[in-house]
Order: structure tokens, then sequence, then C-alpha cells
């Protein structure tokens, strides 16, 4: 009974449960590195302060003009390279996530394992 109620907890509520940990990291570094935000407002000036309404001449309404796509362009590189670092960091995760699953699954077989191979008198070369 008591190894049952293991084999089913171990294969089916902690497999779950691991499930939910790597799908919490993938939602917190989505949130940390902020990616869909940051993807709705890619092209919104990055910190721009003094480009606001210009009263004046056509210059200075030129160089408004300017300094807005400077902004502009300034913040889509930003953004874009931290969409891209969230990306990769998110990818990373995934990977250890599946090889964490993976482990997961084989770890209850490993005494069975190591059992059959005293048995048999297989030993280590090392």
């Amino acid at each position: 009974m008591f190894l049952r109620g293991f084999i089913s907890w171990w294969y089916v509520g902690g497999w779950l449960r691991r499930i939910q940990i790597i799908k919490a990291r993938l939602i917190a570094s989505a949130d940390l590195f902020s990616v869909g935000l940051l993807l709705s407002t890619l092209f919104s000036p990055f910190r721009q302060i003094s480009a606001g309404d210009v009263v004046g001449s056509i210059s200075d309404h030129i160089g408004a003009f300017f300094d807005k796509l400077l902004s502009c362009v300034i913040g889509a590189f930003v953004r874009t390279f931290m969409i891209i670092f969230g990306l990769i960091t998110m990818f990373i995760q995934v990977i250890f996530g599946v090889v964490s699953l993976i482990f997961w699954l084989t770890i209850p077989l490993l005494p069975v394992a190591g059992l059959i191979m005293a048995v048999i008198g297989w030993v280590p070369n090392g």
C-alpha cells in the first residue's frame, strides 16, 4: 500500500507539481523582463524629457522631430535587446525544466537499477 501510494504520488501529483513550478518560473521571468509590455511599446520614445510640443520656428520643429526619432530608435534598440535577453533566459528555463521532468521520472528507477547492477556483479571502472 505504501509503495503504491508513493508511486501514484510521484508520477501524478509530484509530476503535476513540478510542471506547475516550471510554469510559475516562466511566468515570473516573463514578468521580470516585461516581454509583453516591451513588445507593445517597442517604438515608443525612450526616456524622452525635452522633445514635447514645440513652439517656435521650423528649425525648432525639425530639431524636435529628430530628437523624437532618435529617442524612438534608442528605445527600440534597448527594448529589443531586453526582449531577446528575456526570451533566451526563458528558453534556458524551458530546457532545464524538461531535463528536470525527465530526471523526475527516472529517480525512482535508480535504486532498482543499482540493485540489478549489484546482483549481476557490475563494478564501475575508474
